[in-house]
């Protein structure tokens, strides 16, 4: 199952136009602050703003957008200014070496928490809708000009798309395709990792798919230029959309079919087969990567 599965059709409707009712007031608020989700509440018990909290707690907005309705309530990406610094925000991982109580304004119980934090501390739907919400904020923001001539763009109101009413050229948000495969050879999975990585993680192999090419294609280049192995037998898994920054992954198994690993040294500086008692630190299954890995464990366990 992929985390895309998590926005259930029943709980959550896409939508470009607000009702015609819609006050905001009531309204769920992913408030942003450099990629940094608005949380209220204590530790153990986090919740989203609502839109009429947002003045209370001292924030204001420069611009915000309406995503559609989760359970008939709205919901609404903004961007914040930052004129308001409450809550200490807090790079990669914060609960590293500290709980959410030691990033938090306690006073206000306000606090940002990353999009790759969020597992666990609200429900999986909002979750994923997190993720929307930042891919909507920041299409918004990086599309107030036009990209052909430069003049101010205009909201379509028809659909979610931005419109230059000098030179007519609109602008979709932006979906970058991406594929990630796992590998499998007898009893053992392809593992890599790549330098950017945290310390002693790893992961299968992944990338973008380039122009004019197909995803299957994509899958056989990338393995080939990351690990220097060829595949067979490529079968699609699921998919998930990936707001670091903007990716829809695209999820394949695959069996080995011949060549030794070469790894790039470039994007990978490590790879390897592994059993499932050997696999290293792995990424978690809220990720297509992690439930490709756990496909794989379950599979010879």
């Amino acid at each position: 199952m992929s985390s895309e599965d998590t926005i259930q059709a029943a709980d959550f409707l896409p939508l470009v136009r607000p009702p015609q009712k819609d006050d905001k007031s009531d309204s769920f608020c992913f408030a942003f602050r450099n990629r940094e989700l608005l949380l209220i509440g204590e530790e153990g018990n986090y919740r989203l703003p609502l839109m009429k909290e947002m003045g209370k707690l001292g924030f204001s907005g420069i611009r915000t957008q309406y995503l559609g309705e989760l359970r008939d309530i709205s919901c609404y990406s903004m961007e914040l200014d930052g004129s308001k610094d409450t809550g200490e925000l807090v790079s990669g991982n914060p609960f590293e070496n500290l709980s959410l109580a030691d990033v938090c304004d306690l006073s206000e119980k306000t606090c940002f928490v990353g999009l790759r934090e969020l597992s666990g501390i609200l429900e999986e739907t909002l979750t994923a809708l997190a993720g929307k919400a930042v891919h909507i904020m920041e299409w918004d923001k990086n599309t107030l000009y036009c990209g052909r001539c430069g003049s101010e763009t205009s909201i379509k109101e028809e659909e979610r798309a931005k419109q230059c009413p000098e030179c007519g050229f609109t602008s979709f948000p932006k979906i970058s395709p991406a594929i990630i495969v796992m590998i499998e050879k007898e009893d053992k999975v392809l593992l890599a990792r790549s330098p950017h990585f945290p310390p002693g993680r790893y992961s299968i192999i992944a990338g973008f798919v380039e122009p004019g090419e197909s995803i299957e294609q994509a899958v056989v280049r990338e393995v080939k230029e990351e690990v220097g192995v060829q595949i067979k037998n490529i079968r699609y898994f699921g998919s998930q959309p990936w707001p670091f920054p903007d990716s829809l992954m695209i999820g394949f198994t695959a069996e080995h079919a011949e060549g030794d690993i070469k790894i790039d040294g470039i994007e990978i500086e490590d790879a390897g087969w592994y059993r499932i008692d050997e696999i290293p630190h792995a990424p978690g299954t809220t990720s297509i990567s992690g439930q490709l890995i756990r496909y794989f464990i379950d599979r010879h366990s």
